[in-house]
C-alpha cells in the first residue's frame, strides 16, 4: 500500500485523496465507494461488474461522516458509563464501611446478651461472632470483587476510548472506515446501557432475634452444628438467598428451661450463728421464720444484732451455682440475695442492710413493690405476677448474679454484674412470716 502524498487535501477528502487505497479486485482503480453489505471499500466498477454487483454502496466520504457521528456518540456514552462505574464503586465502598461498623455494633450487642446466658453459651458466643464475621467477610468480598470488576471495566473503557479517539482523528475516509469496521462490534457492545450497582444490605437482626429467644430450646439446638441449625430454622432471607448465605434468620423459643440451671443446683443451708435473735431455723436449716420473742443466751459475734437477716452456712468463691428461695409465706416484705462475709453485723445502718452497700446484692419486695438493690443503688422491677419462688444463679468468674421468677416460667427479674472480690454467701432478710430454701435435685 502506497503512502499518502504531502499534497493530500484535508477531510472531507475526495476520491483522489485516497490514492494508495486501491480496489482489492481491480487494483488499477481507486477504492472510492463503500459496500455496506460486505463492509469493504471498493471501486466504482465493483458494484457493476465485480463481486459486489447489486450490493448497496455509497461514497466512502459519506460513510466516513456517518461513522464519525457514531464514534462521537460512543465516546459520549463511554464518558457517562465511566462516571456511573465510579459512582458504583463509591456506593460499594460506603456500604462496606457501614457494614463493618454495623457488624461491630452487632457483636457488642451479642456480648451483652451472652453475659446473661453464660450458662452453656460460652462456646456459642464464639460461634455466633464467627457467624457474623464469616457472613460479613463473604459480603465484603462480594463488594470488593464487584468494585474490582468495575475498575477493570473502566480500564478497558479507557483503553478503548483511546483507540476510538485515534480512529476519529483519521483524515483518510478509507482508513477511518477500515479501522471502524475492525472495532464496530466492540463499539456496539460498549454503547449498550450500563448496569447500576445497588449493594444488597446485610442485616444481623436475624441472629440477634435468635439469641433473644434462644434459651428455651438451647439444649436441643446445640446438639446439632450451627450450619445445620441455620438451614432448619429459616424465617427470612435476603434477596432470595439460601440458608447458607448472609441474612438468615434464626428462630427458637422465648424463655430458659429450668433444667438448664439445675445443672448447677445447690441447696445451701443457713447459718444459725449469723441469724438475728428474732429468727428461728428449722431442723434442716432450710427454713427461717420470724418469732415474737428474741432468743436468750450467748450472742455470737457473727450474728446480726439489729436486722432480721441471716447468711448461708457455705460461701461460693468460684464456679456456677443455682439455688431457689420460696417466699410465698414471707408476707409483705422480704429480701433475697447474696453477700460477702465482710458484711457488717452490728447496727441497722446502710453498712449492715442487705443491698445497701458494696458487700451485698438483693431483690426486695415491700408494699407490693419490687426492687433490685446494690450499694444503695436501686432498680425498679415489674414482674408479670407476684413471684412465689425465686431462682438465684451465680457465675462467679463471669461476675453474674441473676434472679428469676421460677413460678413465672423462669421469667428474668434482674442481673447484677460485678467483679467479685470475696466468697458470696446466700443472704435473706424477713419482715414477717417465713422463707424457705427448697431442696433441688
Amino acid at each position: 500500500m502506497a503512502s499518502r502524498t504531502a499534497h493530500a487535501p484535508a477531510p472531507p477528502v475526495q476520491p483522489s485523496g485516497a490514492c494508495g487505497w486501491r480496489c482489492p479486485e481491480h487494483s488499477e482503480r481507486l477504492a472510492e465507494l463503500f459496500c455496506r453489505r460486505c463492509g469493504r471499500c471498493v471501486c466504482a466498477l465493483c458494484p457493476v461488474l465485480g463481486a459486489h454487483r447489486g450490493h448497496p454502496v455509497g461514497l466512502a466520504q459519506e460513510e466516513a461522516a456517518r461513522v464519525q457521528k457514531l464514534i462521537q456518540d460512543c465516546l459520549e456514552c463511554l464518558v457517562t458509563k465511566k462516571r456511573q462505574h465510579a459512582d458504583n464503586i463509591a456506593h460499594l465502598e460506603d456500604a462496606g464501611e457501614k457494614l463493618k461498623a454495623y457488624a461491630d455494633s452487632s457483636k457488642e450487642w451479642l456480648t451483652q446478651k451472652f453475659t446473661e446466658l453464660r450458662l452453656i453459651l460460652d462456646e456459642e458466643e464464639v460461634l455466633a461472632k464467627k457467624f457474623i464475621d464469616k457472613n460479613t467477610q463473604l459480603t465484603l468480598q462480594v463488594y470488593r470483587e464487584q468494585a474490582e470488576t468495575r475498575r477493570k471495566q473502566i480500564e478497558v473503557m479507557d483503553d478503548f476510548s483511546t483507540r476510538v479517539w485515534v480512529i476519529s482523528l483519521e483524515p483518510n475516509p478509507v482508513q477511518l472506515l477500515q479501522a471502524y469496521i475492525a472495532t464496530e462490534s466492540e463499539m456496539g457492545k460498549q454503547m449498550s446501557p450500563s448496569e447500576l450497582s445497588h449493594p444488597v444490605p446485610l442485616s444481623f437482626e436475624p441472629i440477634k432475634n435468635f439469641f433473644k429467644e434462644f434459651t428455651e430450646a438451647i439444649r436441643d439446638t446445640l446438639q446439632t452444628p450451627m450450619d445445620t441449625r441455620l438451614k432448619e430454622n429459616i424465617n427470612c432471607q435476603l434477596s432470595g438467598s439460601s440458608s447458607n448465605k448472609p441474612g438468615t434468620l434464626l428462630k427458637t423459643s422465648p424463655s430458659p428451661q429450668r433444667s438448664l440451671f439445675l445443672k448447677y443446683a445447690r441447696t445451701p443451708a443457713l447459718d444459725p450463728d449469723t441469724m438475728h435473735s428474732r429468727l428461728r431455723l428449722s431442723m434442716d436449716r432450710l427454713t427461717v421464720r420470724c418469732a415474737l420473742l428474741g432468743r436468750l443466751g450467748p450472742r455470737p459475734a457473727a450474728r446480726f444484732d439489729a436486722l432480721r437477716q441471716v447468711l448461708g452456712r457455705d460461701g461460693f468463691a468460684a464456679g456456677r451455682h443455682y439455688w431457689e428461695v420460696d417466699v410465698q409465706e414471707a408476707g409483705m416484705g422480704w429480701w433475697v440475695g447474696a453477700a460477702y462475709p465482710s458484711l457488717r453485723r452490728h447496727g441497722s445502718s446502710a453498712a449492715a442492710r442487705l443491698g445497701c452497700n458494696r458487700e451485698s446484692w438483693c431483690v426486695k419486695r415491700y408494699d407490693l413493690e419490687y426492687w433490685a438493690f446494690h450499694d444503695s443503688q436501686r432498680s425498679r422491677l415489674r414482674p408479670r405476677r407476684d413471684p412465689h419462688r425465686l431462682g438465684v444463679f451465680l457465675d462467679y468468674e463471669a461476675g453474674i448474679l441473676a434472679f428469676y421468677d421460677v413460678t413465672g416460667g423462669m421469667s428474668h427479674l434482674h442481673t447484677f454484674h460485678a467483679a467479685f472480690q470475696e466468697p458470696l454467701y446466700p443472704a435473706l432478710r424477713l419482715w414477717e412470716g417465713a422463707i424457705s430454701i427448697p431442696r433441688l435435685p
